[in-house]
């Protein structure tokens, strides 16, 4: 069900909500957080899909909002529950000239009370997300570093206005590889690695969050490149740990598929498959309490890291 509020005030959606939970529409109770969405005009909808899908795993209100200062002063609002907002339920909000100026004052009001509140960025955050009005009333910060605006001191940025609670989707894309290389470093013959050599794409952000968190694991250089490889988006494309018994590579053919090498082993094809937003997303709800071990990573592991150079 969607509900249409046109030229409206946050009074009057907290009332519809009310009206819609009193008919049975929606259940606020068992909403176990706010996530608030403050998103660029034209990426509602998918931002929207993505807190649907994960909302099946942690039901919680969303709130999303688009805001313009430019224009006549007015807000617009929809209210979506039942199918249209999976396990959630859903508040879009269209914020235009003075109404937009106050973020803060248009979502205080709307939030689940005494639940916790995680602030999601989709594209152009906030040069220090935890000092910014949505910022400051959030338990968790959301940035991903692989959207717009795209700039080359994009992680430099986040490392200088890091604080406990923000963490980046380009750092929780790397689960799988992180865990798949702590897998292999497990298992005999436990030799020491000497060094780290990192390829992935130009594009990419995890590429440099990778380097950087096995600086700062493994405590020996790592050179990370740039792919050379023609059209190459995928990512990470390749790991290389040097040991004394033998180079351990983990590689990604295609965006689907890596092979894992390792001395006097067969290779191993591995799924490892680029993550959905859908559950970058899921992940970093699961935890409420601040990321320590990324925290060290954009800062501590990103200043010891060298810069990158192009793959020969």
């Amino acid at each position: 069900m969607i509900i249409d509020l046109p030229d409206t005030t946050v009074s009057r959606i907290a009332r519809s909500l009310v009206s819609v939970r009193e008919e049975g529409g929606a259940v606020a109770l068992g909403r176990v957080l706010t996530l608030v969405i403050v998103s660029s005009s034209g990426l509602e909808e998918d931002v929207i899909e993505a807190a649907n899908d994960a909302s099946r795993e942690h039901p919680m209100r969303v709130i999303v909002l688009t805001a313009d200062t430019a224009g006549e002063s007015k807000l617009d609002a929809q209210i979506r529950v039942g199918g249209d907002a999976g396990a959630s339920e859903v508040i879009v909000l269209r914020a235009s000239g003075d109404a937009a100026g106050s973020e803060e004052a248009l979502i205080t009001g709307l939030l689940l009370p005494d639940a916790p509140v995680v602030a999601w960025w989709p594209d152009h955050p906030p040069l220090e997300p935890a000092r910014s009005p949505i910022g400051r009333m959030a338990q968790r910060r959301i940035t991903d570093a692989a959207t717009r605006p795209y700039s080359p001191d994009r992680l430099a940025q986040l490392a200088s206005g890091h604080a406990p609670g923000d963490t980046d989707l380009a750092w929780t894309r790397l689960t799988h590889w992180r865990e798949q290389l702590a897998a292999v470093l497990d298992q005999p013959p436990y030799d020491r690695v000497t060094a780290v050599e990192v390829v992935g794409s130009a594009s990419s952000p995890s590429t440099a969050l990778l380097a950087a968190w096995l600086r700062l694991k493994l405590d020996v250089p790592v050179e990370w490149h740039y792919a050379q490889r023609e059209n190459w988006e995928h990512g990470i494309q390749k790991v290389r740990l040097t040991r004394a018994s033998g180079d351990i590579v983990l590689e990604r053919s295609n965006p689907i598929d890596a092979t894992l090498t390792q001395p006097g082993q067969p290779s191993h094809d591995i799924v490892l498959p680029r993550r959905t937003l859908r559950e970058c997303l899921a992940e970093e709800l699961r935890r409420l309490d601040p990321d320590l071990l990324y925290g060290r990573v954009i800062t501590e592991g990103w200043e010891l890291l060298e810069p990158p150079t192009t793959a020969e």
